[in-house]
């Protein structure tokens, strides 16, 4: 059986593939494909494991043929996949839900609230071109973290995390999530709050929801106008749900202080007004970027076709 690999991924999981007895085709190019380019190069695969920043869209798993049987993301997220549809052919979704990779992700946000209320990007920054020209009291003034408000807009496994930290640095943490989480609540010592409240309240807001018609563009022109001045807006989740054009207006017009952004609304492009902006720190999508953890997907990815395609129910189905 044939197993269509993307893009480059760490060793090991194709390890698991081979050794499976499957044949694994990789992306020769090292580049992403286009919408024709994939098209072309899943046709014949029992599988095909993927990037999230591939578009598995219904042309594509058409392309694919009927031996398709599943499509392994290397992610958490799957939103670049046609989950309908596939769904429709019945064709098997999976993810990598890396208890590592939450860790990881978890401790990356915390990285950015810090680089951002401490300046610490726009310091490094002004040190490179040389203007530092002694120390001064009252330059990159930044916040403390003690006794402020940090409110988690989704409370999975990173936003648990996320709070556990927090909670250790002192910061007052309040949360929202669809369904409210007492053992969370009594756990972490959180509150909960509705959307609208916890924008109206949070000194720092982190973005910890999946990408969803109903989360799309949450951070928006309307809002954004609940938020105080002063706070700051962080996003280890996806770019899309946040409106990056409202998210610019507001930092320009100083009615939000700052924000830390580690994926796009429209990745891998990065709107260049948020480039020049000195108080907005950006990654390029590397919150998860640990070797353990990458290695750890990649097993994962793997073991979920092995398991597919041996007509068995993979660990880490998400269209069941």
């Amino acid at each position: 059986m044939k197993v269509a690999v993307t893009r480059k991924i760490p060793r090991v999981g194709i390890d698991v593939l081979e050794d499976a007895g499957f044949e694994v085709v990789g992306n020769p190019t090292e580049r992403l494909l286009t919408g024709v380019e994939l098209q072309n190069f899943v046709k014949g695969a029992d599988g095909i494991l993927c990037l999230i920043i591939d578009r598995i869209t219904k042309e594509v798993i058409d392309a694919a043929g009927g031996n398709l049987k599943i499509i392994a993301n290397y992610g958490v997220g799957y939103d670049n996949i046609d989950f309908e549809y596939a769904k429709s052919k019945g064709v098997m979704v999976t993810n990598t839900p890396s208890e590592l990779s939450s860790r990881a992700v978890a401790e990356f946000t915390i990285g950015l609230i810090f680089a951002v209320l401490k300046r610490i990007v726009e310091g490094d920054e002004f040190c490179r071109r040389g203007d530092m020209g002694g120390w001064k009291p009252e330059i990159f003034l930044g916040m403390n973290l003690e006794g402020r408000t940090l409110g988690i807009v989704g409370l999975g496994r990173i936003g648990c995390l996320v709070a556990k930290i927090a909670k250790a640095f002192g910061l007052r943490v309040v949360y929202t999530k669809r369904n409210r989480d007492l053992e969370a609540e009594k756990e972490f010592g959180l509150e909960y709050m509705s959307f609208e409240n916890l924008l109206r309240e949070s000194d720092i807001v982190s973005l910890h929801v999946p990408l969803t018609n109903e989360t799309r563009r949450m951070i928006n022109q309307r809002t954004l106008e609940l938020m105080k001045d002063t706070a700051f807006l962080i996003n280890t989740s996806r770019g899309g749900v946040v409106d990056e054009a409202a998210l610019v207006e507001y930092l320009k017009k100083g009615k939000l202080s700052g924000a830390a952004l580690d994926v796009y609304e429209y990745e891998p492009e990065i709107n260049p007004e948020l480039c020049g902006l000195p108080n907005v720190v950006i990654t390029p999508h590397i919150a998860s970027s640990v070797q353990e953890v990458r290695d750890d997907m990649a097993i994962m990815a793997a073991k979920n076709i092995v398991e597919a395609l041996n007509g068995r129910t993979p660990p880490n189905l998400v269209n069941r």
